[in-house]
């Protein structure tokens, strides 16, 4: 076991505030990826990752974060299904500042989420070959893991109420997006 890691979400008038504290593992090396720029296939590195969903619609917002300063963000509609990706983020990481550990923080646009977010769920990645770790706010649960499964974080079924407006205040409203129109 190691010192959990730690999301926090804030208000911003630009979108959600999302700030990650984390041990910084180096395993894998960064990817080859310019830092400040969407990277596809990030979630084979090091990465803390977190999810909204619309559980009614099954359209969701997959944000991930590296500590080498890569991101990637997804819009999917429908489990796994992404319609839109390598999406801009405003998004910086440290790695320098507390030796053994990261920081980040991204502000997610508004126009990011769909509407009527009502779930979520956060995972942590690290490590490589056997040494390769995967952690989840939301697990799911030891007994309904079937042996040789691997990891699947679009398992929606397992993740748990979150408001927007638990941040934002109750009377926030979402601002509506253009992004989700064409959505399947």
């Amino acid at each position: 076991m190691h010192e959990p890691v730690t999301i926090k979400f804030k208000p911003s008038d630009e979108g959600l505030l999302m700030e990650v504290n984390a041990l910084f593992f180096d395993d894998p090396l960064a990817p080859p990826g310019e830092p400040g720029k969407p990277f596809n296939g990030l979630w084979d590195y090091e990465v803390v990752e977190s999810f909204f969903l619309n559980s009614k619609t099954t359209q969701y917002l997959e944000v991930e974060l590296c500590p080498h300063g890569q991101h990637l963000v997804l819009l999917l509609s429908g489990v796994g299904n992404a319609f839109l990706s390598e999406l801009d983020l405003s998004f910086e990481a440290d790695t320098l500042s507390d030796w053994g550990k990261w920081t980040g923080k991204a502000v997610i646009p508004w126009s990011y989420f769909p509407p009527g977010v009502d779930k979520m769920n956060s995972y942590a990645i690290h490590g490589s070959g056997i040494g390769r770790t995967y952690e989840s706010l939301y697990p799911i649960p030891p007994e309904e893991i079937k042996e040789g499964q691997g990891p699947n974080f679009h398992r929606l079924e397992y993740f748990q109420a979150f408001s927007l407006k638990w941040i934002m205040g109750e009377d926030w409203e979402q601002p509506p997006s253009d992004l989700w129109e064409p959505a399947p």
